[in-house]
């Protein structure tokens, strides 16, 4: 499994950072700085693959992947 694409960006209505993984369901975290957010959403992205596999609930593989990162084939 190779490596899902992280969202990280400010938000003016919870005065922080919110960092996502869109491949994994609500799989977001908070945190002050970027820094913050991405370790607390390294947290969260192991508790949701623990949670997937406990429950034999399917991984998605990583296919996300905003237009600019896009190559042609």
């Amino acid at each position: 499994m190779g490596d899902y694409h992280i969202n990280i960006f400010y938000s003016e209505e919870d005065g922080g950072y919110i960092a996502d993984i869109p491949d994994l369901e609500s799989c977001s975290a908070f945190g002050e700085t970027p820094e913050a957010a991405l370790a607390e959403l390294e947290k969260a992205k192991s508790a949701w693959l623990d949670a997937a596999r406990a429950s034999r609930k399917p991984i998605p593989s990583p296919r996300y992947r905003p237009a600019i990162y896009q190559t042609p084939r």
